[in-house]
Formats: structure tokens, C-alpha cells, sequence
């Protein structure tokens, strides 16, 4: 039983450990497969094949009706049966005594029928199709907007595991120097020259360092996931970026929100398909032109058809009142033209109230990376120069302690300082992306 139970235990951490199994991936990489795999993506490409759906529809505004029937009957009623012969062309003088028409035999006719009916004139069509093509063509952009924000996101899911793993770096260091030092303390405190607190103070920091790595490790798997989620992988991978967190300088100086952005374009169009729609609603109380005709067969014995004939004609409708129906339909898209508008100049100015801020954080974030790359250089100086004076007896535990804390902490803002300029340059030039 305790073997089994051993070979047990042995698969199920093999089983764990293959799923936390750590895979070197680049960034080209992660957005290859966001491009064919991602959710989202395929949700927006969905959304855009209902829209095109919808426009092809519209097709019937200038397409004919064709439709084909075979109908059968069996009547003893005297206008059926006397309308039926008369079809099938089977009437003689006979069929006129006024007994017989009044009192038919059974009469069985079977018709064959070839429907056309063929639009001519409907404005409310045309501008119905007009905003259905401009709802077409903005979840066209749509999804366009959507890869491009994914992309974004890839990029900036990448940095944090770039950042993750720097934390991981920074930390592992530290929790090196603080061993060291724990080990160097109990020498000392066995030597004499240091009190049990001090040697208490020293292990607290060891506890305190390993307690972050192991919150930095939880980051590394939280990035990772969140990769897999957005290339829409189920295993259960970490990730390891091949290339390091360093800082990317791109070409970000005087750009600005342009109407030609897919998503802001989308919601032109939309505006547009309202504008359309309002039309539709007006021409609606104009009269429709429709040519119709149809070609008929009948006989009395089924799919046959020894008498057939014809019909051919236009008919120009119009529906004069309907209530207030109409009247409230035009009202409804004539209130739904004027939020689209008003939607439209908040998006903008809040892009353009975005992209100011953005680049504010641009400058603040470059202020911030060359005084932290400045105050890791004086940390370090500081830690080293405490460092040796405390092996020589000159300095306290606590002002060690406090040093190296203080290293660690510089390091890990100056990496994440990092992070957010080369992030907010990306995400600026995803604001300005044409």
C-alpha cells in the first residue's frame, strides 16, 4: 500500500510539475498566435459577418421575388368548379345549363404557379441599404480597432512579465546578501560582538525577503496566465520572455489623435448609417413602384399542365396614414441621429483629453527613470560602503539592514519605472495610431 501510494505521489508532482513547465517565449511570438487564436478577435470578425449579412439582405431592394408553387383541389362549389374549368380550358356548351352550375359534379384541379415580383421604386430601401453598408463598414474598423487594442495589450502583458521576472532577479539577490549577512550576524553574536536582537533583527529580514520573492513569483504565473488568455491557450505554462526589460525609446514627439483612427472613424460611420436610417424613415412616406407577374399551368391530373396563361402588370402603392406610427418611427431615429452626434464629439474630445494626459505621464515617466537610475547608483555606494564598515564593527545591524532594504526597494522602482515610460510611449502610440 505504501508503495502505491509513493508511485502515486510520484506521478501527480510529475503531473505538476509538466504543467508549470517554463516555456522562453518573444514577443512576436505571443502576438502571432493573439492574432489567430485570440477570442475577442474572432468575436469582432463574427460581429462584422452579421453586419455584412445584414447589407447582403438589402439586396432586395433591387432583386427580384421569384417563388414556385403546385396546389391542388377537389370542389363541388359551383364558382371553384366552374373557374376551375375554365382554367384547365376544358368548358363546352354543356357546362352552361343552369342545373350543372348550380349543382357541379366533383371537379379536382391542379395549378402550377411561377411568381415574380420585382421592385421598381422604393426610397426607404435604398436608404436602408445605404445605412446598412456604412454598419457594415464600421465593424469593419471595429475589428480593426480590436487587433490593434489586443496588440496593444500583448505588449503590455509582455512588460509585466519582463518586470515579474526583473522583481524575481532583484529579490533573489537580496534574499543571497541577506543569508550572508544572517550568517556573517551568528558568527559574530557566537563571537560575542553582537546582541541576540541584532541576530533576531538580521532572520526578520531574511522572513520579509523571502515573503516578497514569493509574491514575485505569484506575478511571474499571474502574467503568464494572463498570456495564455490572450493567445487563448489552456495549458498552464510560465512564460519566460527572451528578451529583458530595458528601456524603448520610440518615436512618440508630436503626434496627435487623428479622425482617420479606425475606432473614431467606426462611429463616423455609424453617425453616417443614423443619418441614412432617418432618411429611410422620411421616405417612407413617399408611394413604392412594384412590377409583379406570374405564369400559371393547370390540368386535372397532378404536375400537369395542358392550359397555362399569364399575368403582367405594376402596381404603385402608397400607404397614406398609419396612425402615428410613422411619424413616431422618424421621430425615434431623428432623436437616435442627434446622440450619435453628440457621442461622436465626446469620443473625440476625450481622446484628445486621453492623449494630453498620456503625455504628461510621457514626461513625468522620463523625469522619474533618470532620478531612480540615479538613486539605485547611490543606494548601491551606500550598501557597500555600510556593508564593509559593519564587517569591521563600525556600523549597526539596523543601518545595514536599513541599506539593503533600501538597494533592494530603489532597484525594484527603478524597474518599474521602466515599465511605465516604455508602456506609456506604447500606449500612446496606440492613441495615435491611423
Amino acid at each position: 500500500m505504501k508503495n502505491i501510494l509513493f508511485i502515486l505521489f510520484l506521478f501527480v508532482g510529475t503531473l505538476f510539475l509538466q504543467s508549470q513547465e517554463i516555456i522562453p517565449i518573444s514577443v512576436n511570438e505571443v502576438l502571432l498566435k493573439v492574432r489567430e487564436n485570440n477570442t475577442s478577435i474572432k468575436i469582432s470578425q463574427e460581429e462584422f459577418n452579421a453586419a455584412k449579412a445584414d447589407y447582403s439582405q438589402t439586396n432586395a431592394v433591387f432583386l427580384p421575388n421569384i417563388s414556385a408553387s403546385h396546389t391542388g383541389i377537389s370542389t363541388t362549389n359551383p364558382l371553384m368548379a366552374f373557374g376551375s374549368k375554365l382554367n384547365q380550358e376544358i368548358l363546352t356548351s354543356n357546362d352552361f345549363n343552369p342545373a350543372l352550375l348550380n349543382d357541379p359534379s366533383v371537379t379536382r384541379n391542379f395549378a402550377t404557379k411561377i411568381e415574380v415580383q420585382q421592385p421598381l421604386i422604393n426610397l426607404d430601401g435604398f436608404y436602408q441599404r445605404k445605412a446598412a453598408k456604412s454598419k457594415m463598414q464600421a465593424m469593419s474598423l471595429k475589428t480593426e480597432r480590436t487587433q490593434d487594442y489586443l496588440l496593444f495589450e500583448v505588449d503590455k502583458a509582455y512588460m509585466q512579465l519582463q518586470l515579474a521576472y526583473k522583481a524575481v532577479t532583484v529579490l533573489e539577490k537580496a534574499l543571497e546578501a541577506a543569508n550572508a549577512n544572517k550568517k556573517m550576524a551568528d558568527n559574530s553574536y557566537k563571537e560575542g560582538f553582537l546582541q541576540r536582537a541584532d541576530v533576531l533583527n538580521v532572520e526578520i529580514r531574511v522572513t520579509e525577503v523571502k515573503n516578497q520573492l514569493q509574491t514575485a513569483k505569484s506575478n511571474v504565473q499571474n502574467a503568464s496566465n494572463y498570456l495564455s488568455f490572450l493567445m487563448n491557450d489552456k495549458s498552464d505554462f510560465i512564460y519566460k520572455p527572451t528578451e529583458n526589460l530595458s528601456v524603448v525609446n520610440l518615436n512618440v514627439d508630436d503626434k496627435n489623435i487623428s479622425e482617420n483612427r479606425s475606432d473614431i472613424k467606426a462611429m463616423e460611420l455609424a453617425l453616417k448609417g443614423y443619418e441614412q436610417m432617418n432618411k429611410a424613415d422620411k421616405m417612407a412616406f413617399l408611394p413604392r413602384l412594384n412590377a409583379f407577374g406570374s405564369y400559371e399551368m393547370y390540368d386535372n391530373k397532378v404536375f400537369s399542365g395542358d392550359a397555362n396563361g399569364y399575368i403582367i402588370g405594376a402596381q404603385l402603392s402608397w400607404d397614406i396614414f398609419q396612425g402615428s406610427k410613422r411619424f413616431g418611427k422618424a421621430q425615434k431615429s431623428k432623436a437616435e441621429l442627434e446622440k450619435s452626434k453628440l457621442e461622436y464629439n465626446q469620443y473625440v474630445s476625450k481622446s484628445n483629453l486621453e492623449l494630453n494626459k498620456v503625455k504628461r505621464q510621457l514626461v513625468d515617466a522620463k523625469n522619474r527613470l533618470e532620478l531612480t537610475s540615479l538613486a539605485v547608483q547611490q543606494s548601491e555606494e551606500s550598501l557597500r560602503i555600510r556593508k564593509n564598515r559593519f564587517k569591521e564593527g563600525l556600523e549597526k545591524t539596523s543601518d545595514l539592514l536599513i541599506a539593503e532594504t533600501q538597494f533592494a526597494q530603489k532597484q525594484l522602482e527603478y524597474y518599474q519605472t521602466i515599465f511605465e515610460y516604455n508602456y506609456t510611449q506604447t500606449y500612446l502610440e496606440f492613441l495615435t495610431k491611423q
